[in-house]
């Protein structure tokens, strides 16, 4: 968990209406969904906003044993006396800070069950083991993300749950974009970075191998900051781009003789 109220403004590269529409979300009291791949910016616009907005901002990163236990709270023993901790999503439901949801669908079940009744018209936070119901402080505001093509048909949304968002789909910017945001990320020359975001396209587009995950921003700002600090260019994509993608020898070599021919 991560709890925060960032002072200096994360570097984020609008691409759209994203901002407009989050500020509207938030302004009307709509809880906000972002879909989209792994790595292409999600995470960083929720701490771009929490910061516009001058918000606290709690991130739950949600797996497959997040439980609405782990949100909500629980009872813990403390000297002789049994109280009671407050969850991330109960701190935020009081506190009136952004809570986001990161990979909500790895959740158990039970989370969706816990946040239904802060996503619609009541705004309520229900904990069964008080049997106190909480109402969501005016500032208080519901983020989730999740990877609508990561194993399909096993971890998704059910649409009564996404019809409680508004939601906006993140892809991986343009390239010129890409450049830029590789850059200014991680000060590399521009001529590397559109090498870097070259590399990532042409992966991106051999749907052939059948990787579980293609080469995100993320892989490439990691990349671009251990060739600034002064790794070789081709061992930098070989440990930060191509290992991270697969273990399958015949891919990796594949993968690493493509790239030691763009770079």
């Amino acid at each position: 968990m991560l709890a925060d109220t960032l002072t200096i403004a994360p570097y984020y590269h609008t691409v759209g209406k994203e901002v407009e529409v989050f500020e509207h979300s938030y302004k009307n009291k709509i809880p906000f969904l972002l879909k989209g791949p792994t790595g292409t910016g999600k995470s960083r616009f929720v701490e771009y906003m929490a910061h516009q907005l001058d918000r606290k901002l709690i991130t739950i990163s949600c797996h497959e044993e997040t439980s609405s236990t782990d949100l909500i709270g629980r009872f813990i023993i403390k000297g002789a006396e049994t109280i009671w901790l407050d969850g991330p999503l109960t701190t935020a439901v009081k506190e009136g800070a952004i809570i986001y949801l990161d990979e909500v669908a790895e959740a158990r079940p039970d989370v969706i069950v816990a946040i239904h009744s802060l996503t619609d018209h009541r705004r309520v936070l229900f904990i069964d083991k008080l049997g106190e119901t909480i109402k969501a402080h005016d500032d208080f505001m519901l983020v989730a993300s999740f990877n609508p093509g990561y194993q399909r048909g096993f971890k998704e949304l059910k649409p009564s749950t996404r019809q409680r968002f508004i939601a906006v789909s993140f892809d991986y910017p343009e390239p010129k974009i890409e450049a830029e945001i590789l850059v200014n990320e991680t000060n590399i020359d521009h001529d590397t970075a559109k090498k870097l975001v070259a590399i990532a396209n042409k992966i991106r587009n051999l749907t052939e191998l059948g990787l579980t995950e293609t080469v995100s921003t993320r892989l490439l700002v990691d990349a671009g900051k251990i060739i600034h600090s002064g790794l070789p260019k081709r061992l930098a994509v070989h440990v930060a781009v191509v290992e991270p993608l697969t273990d399958d020898l015949q891919t990796l070599e594949a993968l690493k003789d493509l790239c030691n021919l763009m770079i």
